[in-house]
């Protein structure tokens, strides 16, 4: 099964930095151009110059983004601002923060793994990714040869027997790095270089399956990268370092593993489709609105947010619409979900609330084609309710559905299947921190 290993962390060195929280930044793929801006400005040294450039009007494929990325990485190497460790080791990672009212700390093993195959059973996805995303970041990977983020993926633990390991690691060993990132949320980096403790890890997670939280895109485009260099370097063999990819590894079990809702915004709906909405959703859906003249639009939205919440095993959406006065509350109705699909999509993913959304909801009641739900400008995303419904009361987006999160069982099973969801079904929370330790591929 899958092939954990310790290997040589690379790693900011605090007496050339100062504070490491000054040079860590989420992973690339939730970074919005205000952030980026002010990341790049935070500290020279922030790790976003090497996963998320900024691009400039003269760029060209000599100078660009990428090829800035590596210049960085091999100078600040050369500096002495990255150093990397002298021998093997696992880096544990403990993260605390706050959801749904709780204060809770999720524990993730920092390690590389044999790259393998989807079709292989080992390492499992669970969603779609876009082409051009995987182009993007195979440029960047050909030019800095090495892993910046690391793939979040989970296992299951019934028996807690490597958290424990985790446990006993934060009691005994002091922390590399202690810090706080912009949200508040406490990261901490451990290193486990014992070799009783790293065989004891490695041992337990030999018969492991590995399921893909975060890092589809980067995990595919490790496998494309590894292709690339059996075609074009004479030297790569079955020892070369690409064959190997860093990974946060965590626990089904563990009470900091954490799945959010990624809610939709539908920035253009043409006028007659979305006059018509709730008269065509009545044949799959029962309704109930939430006016706003009545308790008022903030009221009203947490009215519908608790609705929800209160039913967390039934398919029911909550819309704004642009030119609507209230919320309206869609709960699927019994059968419609096998009405609509019949035997065409496999029941673990009929029953998806993003597939009710995406194939009923999109595809026939906004009349949304396959084609149009690949155009990224047309749906976006977000993990904050609030955040959709503003898009829609500014003018941003037409319309927003607010949905329940996956769960991590569904997420498993699915992918156990090999079935996909629909990309941005799930937003595991919080994201794993990039920066904290890295993984050179080119020695």
């Amino acid at each position: 099964m899958a092939a954990v290993l310790p290997f040589k962390g690379l790693l900011y060195n605090p007496e050339k930095i100062g504070r490491i929280e000054d040079v860590v930044s989420p992973p690339y793929d939730v970074i919005p151009p205000e952030k980026q801006m002010e990341l790049h400005e935070r500290h020279p040294n922030n790790v976003v110059r090497l996963i998320l450039g900024r691009a400039a009007e003269t760029d060209s494929a000599s100078d660009n983004p990428h090829t800035r990325s590596a210049a960085y990485f091999r100078s600040w190497i050369k500096e002495g601002i990255l150093v990397q460790e002298s021998s093997p080791a696992f880096y544990l990672t403990s993260v605390t923060f706050t959801a749904d009212g709780k204060t809770v700390t999720r524990y993730g093993l920092m390690a590389i793994v044999g790259l393998e195959p989807f079709k292989n059973g080992v390492i499992l996805p669970h969603e779609q990714t876009f082409s051009k995303v995987k182009s993007e970041r195979l440029e960047l990977l050909k030019r800095c040869k090495a892993n910046f983020s690391p793939i979040f993926t989970f296992y299951p633990d019934e028996e807690n027997r490597l958290i424990r390991i985790f446990e006993e690691c934060v009691e005994q060993i002091a922390p590399l790095f202690d810090l706080e990132d912009d949200v508040r949320e406490r990261h901490r980096l451990y290193r486990i270089s014992d070799p009783d403790r790293m065989g004891r890890i490695t041992g337990l997670m030999k018969n492991q399956r590995l399921f893909i939280a975060d890092g589809h895109h980067r995990y595919e485009t490790a496998l494309n990268y590894r292709e690339w260099l059996k075609e074009t370097d004479p030297d790569f063999s079955e020892n070369h370092p690409a064959n190997f990819i860093m990974m946060y590894i965590c626990s089904m079990e563990d009470t900091g593993l954490v799945i959010f809702p990624t809610h939709r915004m539908v920035t253009r709906v043409d006028g007659p489709i979305s006059g018509r909405f709730l008269e065509k959703a009545a044949a799959y859906f029962d309704i109930r609105s939430i006016a706003f003249k009545e308790k008022g639009e903030a009221a009203a939205f947490e009215e519908m947010m608790a609705e929800l919440k209160k039913r967390p095993d039934q398919t029911v959406f909550g819309v704004a619409r642009r030119e609507g006065a209230a919320f309206d509350l869609l709960y699927l109705k019994e059968g419609a979900a096998e009405r609509v699909f019949g035997d065409t999509i496999p029941p673990l993913l009929a029953h998806l609330d993003v597939t009710i959304l995406t194939h009923l909801i999109f595809s026939r009641l906004l009349d949304i084609s396959q084609e149009r739900l690949d155009d990224q400008g047309l749906i976006k995303y977000s993990s904050r309710a609030d955040h959709a419904v503003s898009q829609v009361a500014s003018g941003q987006a037409d319309m927003a559905f607010i949905m329940n999160p996956a769960k991590i069982k569904q997420v498993q099973e699915i992918a156990q299947e090999g079935l996909i969801m629909p990309r941005k079904t799930t937003y595991f929370y919080p994201k794993a921190l990039t920066g904290l330790v890295m993984n050179d591929l080119s020695r």
